[in-house]
């Protein structure tokens, strides 16, 4: 879809920005213009976030509880589970509200708030992948320098980091589509995305288009790069290891976050890094709800089914009582 930025012609927009107004408002399209579907899909959606929110909020909880989950790698896992419940909150609230409700109508200030805080928590995820996969490339490729390199103050300022690329990030893009000016109202989609965004201006976005690619761009091949590299390294120690049951224990402590990878990458990739003929709205509508809801959904599913100690840990919680919490993180091998 950004590739497709590039190749629009910006004499059309100059042409229609002569005789616009300025836009104080836009009307989503939405799912489906069926009115029998609204209620289904209202409880649908509800239904996932309402077990997206329990999910995430549990992985949180359960870790901020078990002192043997107090360890780095649960520290950026629960640090993942908060960014999914936030994206998944920026985006499926109003969605909701759309479904009940006769015009689909939000502010022009709404509509960039919401854009804003989307791409700040999609751009810190993408990050928070990376930085699991190099603490699992220190834990199987230099486990005896483990708690000296992933030390509480190295992950304190790698999720620091994470956040602040995602505020940059975000203020960046957020920026570029604040210069821009609109004279179409109604988006096809249904949530406010840069795609959709651009599409409506009808001034010359070419310099922005450009940026926009680059940095998104930027953002997908860095960390996607960096994660391969990661396992690049993993893969070649594990294949070095001769016993069996040390394979399997080194596979198993990565293949919750392979799968959340490539649930990550492959819908960001297909949205945003391919030729605007390659698929439909509908095709597109599809993939970007797996985006910003399944995968919010499916992260906590992935981390605690295929993961033995969150299972134990879980198992511990339910048996005990408990009136306090105290997050304090003091990590351990």
């Amino acid at each position: 879809v950004l590739i497709s930025f590039l190749h629009r012609a910006p004499n059309q927009r100059r042409m229609a920005a002569q005789n616009h107004s300025t836009v104080t408002e836009f009307i989503l399209g939405g799912l489906t213009n069926q009115p029998e579907l609204q209620l289904p899909f209202f409880f649908l959606f509800l239904g996932i976030y309402s077990v997206t929110m329990i999910g995430n909020l549990s992985v949180i909880t359960l870790i901020c509880l078990n002192a043997q989950l107090h360890t780095p790698m649960y520290y950026f896992l629960s640090s993942l589970s908060l960014l999914d419940l936030c994206y998944s909150s920026v985006i499926t609230p109003k969605m909701l509200v759309n479904f009940v409700s006769e015009k689909n109508i939000i502010s022009y200030a709404g509509c960039m708030s919401q854009l804003y805080f989307f791409l700040v928590f999609v751009i810190a995820e993408s990050y928070t992948l990376t930085v699991m996969a190099y603490d699992r490339y220190v834990a199987i490729c230099r486990p005896l320098l483990y708690n000296i390199i992933m030390s509480h103050r190295v992950c304190s300022l790698l999720v620091a980091a994470v956040y602040t690329m995602g505020l940059i990030g975000s203020t960046i893009e957020t920026g570029l589509m604040l210069k821009l000016s609109y004279c179409e109202h109604l988006i096809s989609y249904y949530f406010y995305d840069i795609v959709a965004l651009v599409k409506l201006s009808c001034s010359s976005t070419h310099h922005i288009e450009i940026t926009t690619f680059f940095l998104a761009g930027f953002n997908i091949i860095f960390t996607s790069l960096t994660i391969f590299v990661s396992y690049a390294f993993i893969l070649s120690s594990i294949l070095h290891i001769h016993s069996t049951e040390g394979r399997s224990k080194a596979f198993s402590t990565c293949s919750s976050h392979l799968a959340a990878v490539g649930l990550f990458y492959g819908s960001t990739t297909f949205l945003y890094l391919k030729p605007s003929t390659g698929s439909s709205l509908a095709q597109e509508n599809v993939v970007s709800l797996f985006y910003t809801t399944g995968i919010p959904m499916l992260n906590p599913l992935i981390y605690s089914l295929r993961n033995k100690e969150v299972k134990a840990a879980m198992q511990k919680t339910l048996r005990r009582k408990l009136f306090g919490c105290k997050c304090n993180y003091s990590f351990s091998g």
